[in-house]
């Protein structure tokens, strides 16, 4: 996809791998429109970007159903959608305050769903678009300290996968991210774990499983992966294993449906929604 003057919003986009994706895009010549909580850090990269900072909180579910609309209103359509904003939790499912699951499921997993039923139909009409969703090796694989997290991380690479096949005989393109740790504050937070997390930690960096990438050169690899229409961006590679085995059983189901043509916009007999 050429990304010459595409509009590209990026959620979460106030600071970390959020802004070095902002930045990326901006360096391939996009129209940037960040979103993300209020704060000076939202508008200083909207700013460094030269696009336009829009402030939401998306674990808001009123929010979530106006952004897109709002922001094509006054902006034009979007080209490209990269559902980039989450949190991450390391309690343990005993004690992990439910408030916290909710809004990690909302923010992670809901509303990239949200988003993206919001913004398909125009992509759609205008034989135009890209959606790009960062997921994570968490999403591979359980691991303790982080089943909330992780569950919402499976959700979206398996939701991304039922919507690519959905999506095949269209000219929209979906790439999923799923890197392992990232330079940024929210692996700080992961790092100060719990007793238990840091034995977790503490094994697989015993077996070197767990190499920190820098956001900026993930963000690199995200941008290229929109211009060639890849599928997967995958890091580190000695866990190609974990994301392989994962696959698995969509490439099954895939390969089942070859041939048969679906209509994204297919609706169910009686079925009002629009």
């Amino acid at each position: 996809m050429d990304l010459y003057r595409a509009r590209v919003l990026v959620t979460g986009g106030s600071r970390g791998i959020g802004a070095s994706l902002a930045r990326a895009y901006a360096g391939a010549g996009a129209d940037v429109v960040v979103a993300a909580r209020a704060s000076d850090e939202l508008e200083a990269v909207a700013a460094e970007v030269g696009g336009r900072a829009v402030a939401v909180d998306l674990t808001d579910s009123v929010a979530v159903e106006s952004l897109v609309p709002g922001i094509e209103a006054e902006y034009g359509p979007i080209d490209v959608l990269i559902n980039n904003a989450g949190m991450e939790t390391t309690d343990m499912a005993a004690v992990i305050d439910p408030a916290v699951v909710r809004a990690t499921t909302r923010l992670n997993l809901e509303a990239p769903m949200v988003l993206t039923r919001h913004v398909l139909p125009s992509m759609l009409d205008r034989g135009r678009g890209h959606l790009v969703f960062l997921s994570s090796i968490a999403g591979t694989a359980g691991f303790p300290t982080m089943a909330t997290y992780c569950a919402t991380k499976a959700g979206v690479s398996n939701f991304v996968r039922s919507l690519t096949l959905e999506l095949r005989a269209t000219p929209i393109g979906t790439t999923t991210v799923a890197p392992g740790p990232v330079a940024t504050r929210m692996w700080d937070a992961v790092e100060a774990t719990s007793p238990s997390g840091q034995k977790v930690l503490n094994r697989l960096n015993a077996f070197r499983m767990l190499p920190i990438v820098d956001p900026d050169r993930l963000a690199r690899r995200v941008v290229a992966a929109t211009q060639r229409g890849s599928r997967h961006v995958r890091t580190p590679g000695r866990l190609m294993g974990n994301f392989l085995l994962a696959e698995g059983p969509h490439r099954m189901t895939s390969s089942l449906l070859a041939g048969v043509r679906l209509d994204p916009t297919d609706v169910r007999s009686g079925n009002q929604s629009g």
